[in-house]
């Protein structure tokens, strides 16, 4: 796997730096207290959803399969960490082998989640599983926090497709990753290049203010701009005058103008008076399309006017509100001691100060009615209850090392749409609220 496919700028030779610098001096005390061997297990969950929202969505799952592969300690990040005397040389000698030989189940892509839901787990030596804390939690909280937002956004939108079209408000390479997590949530396509290259999301785009204001006139950029682009393009009508501009934008491009693109004002008064004015005009089937600081309320209020897609930037790629998910990545299980055969003891942090987790390596199920229809999140360490066998939520996705459940992109936005659909219809309300299933512990 190229870097450049993670979102890596291409001299990035490895993701190992992608971590804290605590990971490597704990595994340092570990290596030279005799523990680094001992069979631990990981385990990716939350403890609450973001305050108002009934579900979560995964997303990320693929990059972070991307980068625990890419996980490697070369020359030159060794080097680095010997020049800031980070760890000590035995150490060092240990990284320069570091492959990753454990295996990782966890709830595949697209799925809902609850709190309480253990996303992913991850089993080997603590030495090999601790040091991928840092880099597993980066990826799932940012990609998960936009998928729910998108998630919500496109339940809003209903069928209406929607655009993403945040790169210029956040950091270059989130901006791939969010493309990538948007389009697991719902979102159609993207304005973003480098999401449409390294992940074959559709791309779209037009002109922008800019591109009238260079030329003398509307007419002229518009003129300019169908003959370069076709009829079936989409004309920015609000550059000034937009009664005037969809005047001229049909007379330009003819009654087949592709599409008419609105950025600002009272978003719903305007598109009920450019949808009368392009059907007086002939153009019955040009579309309007909306942007300007959409979110999934803004959406949900032009449910009634007559839009036919929705550009979202800015709340999309901040997670409308709540940029993480406070995910933790906690070790819930150990071997008793250093003997391989050793069997697994349940560990659990214990603080009165709160931030308590429950021990021992987990299942889930997801329980459902008669109807098929969700009603509780069940989570287990014993064995599985027969009924809820079939309904099982976590996946095998590296087994001794090697990733096995690598699957297209499309695959998780499918799954996402089912999972959406199976919960209570009470899961897509926008009003603030529980999450929509309870978590149950087996």
């Amino acid at each position: 796997m190229n870097p450049a496919d993670l979102g890596l700028p291409v001299d990035v030779p490895s993701t190992a730096l992608f971590t804290d610098h605590y990971e490597l001096t704990m595994l340092q005390a570990a290596l030279a207290n005799g523990t680094a061997d001992r069979r631990s297990v990981f385990e990716v969950f939350t403890r609450r959803l973001p305050e108002g929202r009934r579900y979560g969505v995964v997303a990320g799952v693929g990059r972070v399969l991307d980068a625990v592969e890419n996980f490697r300690f070369d020359a030159a990040v060794l080097d680095f960490l010997r020049e800031r005397r980070v760890v000590d040389e035995r150490t060092l000698d240990w990284l320069s082998r570091y492959r990753f030989s454990g295996d990782i189940w966890g709830y595949p892509e697209g799925e809902v989640y609850f709190p309480g839901s253990p996303l992913l787990r991850v089993e080997g030596s603590f030495a090999e599983c601790v040091l991928l804390e840092t880099v597993i939690l980066s990826i799932l909280n940012h990609d998960s926090a936009i998928a729910a937002a998108a998630s919500r956004m496109a339940s809003a939108a209903g069928e209406r497709p929607l655009i993403e079209m945040g790169a210029r408000r956040t950091h270059e390479l989130a901006a791939v990753a969010a493309s990538r997590a948007a389009y697991v949530g719902g979102f159609t396509s993207t304005s973003d290049l480098a999401a449409g290259f390294r992940y074959g999301i559709p791309t779209v785009g037009t002109s922008a203010h800019a591109f009238t204001l260079l030329h003398d006139s509307e007419r002229d950029a518009f003129t300019a701009q169908v003959a370069s682009l076709g009829s079936g393009t989409t004309l920015l009508v609000d550059t000034y005058d937009v009664a005037e501009a969809v005047r001229t934008a049909v007379e330009v491009a003819g009654t087949g103008l592709g599409a008419v693109r609105i950025d600002s004002g009272d978003l719903l008064l305007v598109a009920h008076r450019v949808r009368a004015q392009l059907d007086e005009l002939g153009a019955t089937g040009t579309r309007i399309v909306v942007t300007s600081d959409l979110d999934e309320y803004a959406i949900a209020s032009l449910a009634a006017a007559p839009v036919d897609a929705y550009g979202v930037g800015t709340q999309l790629v901040t997670g409308s509100g709540h940029p993480t998910c406070s995910m933790v990545y906690k070790l819930v299980a150990r071997a008793a001691s250093g003997d391989p055969k050793a069997p697994l003891v349940p560990v659990a942090k214990r603080a009165s100060g709160g931030k308590t987790s429950v021990g021992g390596r987990k299942w889930a199920a997801r329980r459902t009615d008669a109807e098929g229809v969700a009603e509780a999140e069940v989570v287990g360490t014993g064995p599985v209850p027969a009924a809820l066998a079939p309904h099982q939520l976590l996946t095998e996705l590296v087994k001794a090392g090697e990733v096995i459940a690598r699957e297209p992109l499309e695959a998780a936005r499918t799954r996402h749409i089912a999972a959406r659909a199976a919960l209570p219809l009470s899961a897509t309300q926008l009003s603030r609220g529980e999450p929509v299933l309870p978590t149950e512990y087996a």
